[in-house]
């Protein structure tokens, strides 16, 4: 210890994911349109998974604009559910984000790389206050998550330690 020494010892505390928690160490995750989209509808997730909410974010982009891998993983469905196309990939840590309505480029067992097109956004997603919007979820096993967890960084903190 350096006695009567200003001590100004810095930690940096960088965090990442902290909504969604990390896939893995080495877990890279992006925002599934470029550029960066507006989000026109946020994550409400609901107290229990049957009753009404918002089970991922509505991102604004536009019709024939390129979706892409939000990151690496395997492609484990592409069709559609409910009348609209949709992608799903499977990540490391248990994570599995859907995207949709999405006119797909890939098929189930592929193996997709952060930010791969894995399809076209294709316009009409109801609810959606602009001309077209990729609904994009993610879920851990049956727990929805909020996808922005997966993009949001928290800003690098500077923080003196102190003496106990």
């Amino acid at each position: 210890m350096l006695s009567g020494a200003r001590r100004g010892v810095v930690v940096a505390v960088i965090s990442c994911c902290a909504a969604v928690g990390t896939a893995s160490a080495d877990a890279r995750f992006d925002w599934p349109l470029a550029p960066r989209p507006h989000v026109e509808h946020l994550f409400d997730k609901p107290a229990e998974n049957w009753l009404p909410g918002h089970r991922g974010v509505d991102l604004g982009g536009s019709a024939g604009q390129p979706v892409l891998a939000a990151g690496e993983g395997i492609v484990a469905f592409a069709g559609v559910v409910a009348g609209k196309p949709t992608v799903s990939i499977d990540h490391s840590g248990g994570l599995r984000t859907t995207y949709e309505p999405v006119v797909t480029d890939v098929h189930a067992g592929e193996r997709v790389a952060a930010g791969a097109v894995i399809g076209t956004l294709e316009s009409g997603h109801e609810g959606c206050v602009v001309a077209a919007c990729l609904h994009w979820g993610v879920r851990r096993g049956r727990e929805y998550l909020d996808p922005l967890g997966l993009v949001r960084r928290q800003p690098l903190r500077l923080k003196p330690l102190r003496d106990g």
